[in-house]
């Protein structure tokens, strides 16, 4: 516990000094008291009970005034408590590799389901953005509160050539820079340029989610993007989704949408293709690298998670929010000091008024 006005805590004298002139009016009383033999025996003949009742209103009326002394220095606390400036970037692999139908009906659906069931379940107040990427990447939506918008875009992807896991990254910072200026864009080097003096010291309250199901391919190294999200004290939270195997893939029409693969291939792969992808170097890409994906992880200060099924990823999605929306800040807790202080005062009095017929 800390205090902004410490040096009202001087206050604090008081109590000694009021303990002194207490003790210094009882030995008076005392005195007093001894002139007077039947007052002196009076007071011998009182139960020790009664003693103990003549000190215990000043006792408590000493502790009200403490505490309404360090009401005065306006003390604070640290508290966990939810921040209404949240942005989330949802960071979605949409390679081809998500028509695969190791987790039913294919992973980008189970994909797009559980994120949009952990859009509807933010706060009204939470921004999300959505990057979607594979060759390259792009920003979808913008961060947002919009959860209408979120919805539509969260179920129109459609896949592509390639997985750009830096890029995505990369362009998950900017959008993220856009609504909070402590931010710095991709690009910048916080050790040496002249527009930032600083870093930042403590973790942003905006975070990162990328979701993949394979290796990077193309694009700027992840470790690399990462660092740069470490800069600027973004964390990034991983997800590495889908099993091991190379099932067949099987993407909706939707999903294949109208883009340059299917320009190339000509379109309507609504049905099985996963002969084609079966060796060569272009295999290593669908595995996850589990490795890298730790390591972003761990260097920005978020966690990495592993999910094989629609289940697991629905409980990944769960945790995200309580790691998301909830940071220490400094609350000034004087209410509750002076409702202590009225308390032990009240009390004080009360007694007092009760037990004045006893010397």
């Amino acid at each position: 516990m800390n205090f902004l006005w410490p040096w009202l805590l001087l206050l604090l004298l008081i109590i000694p000094l009021s303990i002194a002139i207490y003790i210094w009016m009882l030995r008076r009383r005392r005195k007093f008291a001894v002139r007077y033999s039947s007052l002196s025996l009076i007071r011998a003949a009182l139960p020790k009970r009664a003693r103990w009742r003549q000190h215990l209103p000043f006792a408590l009326f000493l502790l009200g005034l403490t505490s309404l002394i360090l009401a005065q220095a306006r003390p604070v606390a640290e508290v966990e408590v939810p921040l209404s400036r949240t942005t989330i970037i949802l960071a979605l692999d949409i390679s081809l590799s998500m028509c695969a139908t190791d987790v039913p009906p294919n992973r980008l659906t189970v994909a797009q389901e559980a994120a949009l069931a952990f859009v509807d379940e933010q706060a009204d107040g939470t921004q999300i953005g959505l990057v979607a990427f594979a060759g390259f990447a792009e920003l979808i939506v913008p961060p947002t509160n919009d959860k209408e918008v979120l919805r539509d875009a969260l179920s129109n992807l459609t896949t592509s050539l390639g997985t750009a896991i830096g890029s995505a990254t990369l362009k998950s910072i900017d959008a993220i820079s856009e609504v909070n200026t402590a931010v710095s864009p991709s690009g910048l080097n916080l050790q040496t340029d002249e527009t930032v003096t600083e870093l930042a010291e403590t973790y942003q309250p905006d975070i990162i989610v990328l979701l993949t199901d394979g290796a990077n391919s193309q694009g700027p190294r992840p470790l690399d993007a990462a660092q740069q999200a470490a800069d600027r004290q973004v964390r990034v939270y991983t997800i590495g989704f889908g099993t091991d195997e190379i099932p067949e893939m099987v993407c909706t029409q939707e999903q294949l949408g109208g883009d340059a693969f299917n320009d190339r291939f000509g379109g309507g792969f609504g049905g099985g293709f996963g002969g084609g992808f079966g060796g060569g170097n272009f295999r290593r890409f669908l595995v996850i690298d589990e490795e890298t994906l730790q390591g972003v992880a761990d260097l920005t200060g978020g966690e990495y998670y592993r999910a094989e099924s629609a289940d697991q990823l629905l409980e990944v999605f769960q945790e995200l929010p309580t790691q998301i929306i909830l940071q220490k800040e400094a609350i000034e807790i004087s209410v509750f000091f002076v409702i202590v202080a009225t308390v032990f005062v009240g009390t004080a009095v009360y007694l007092s008024l009760k037990w004045r017929r006893y010397p």
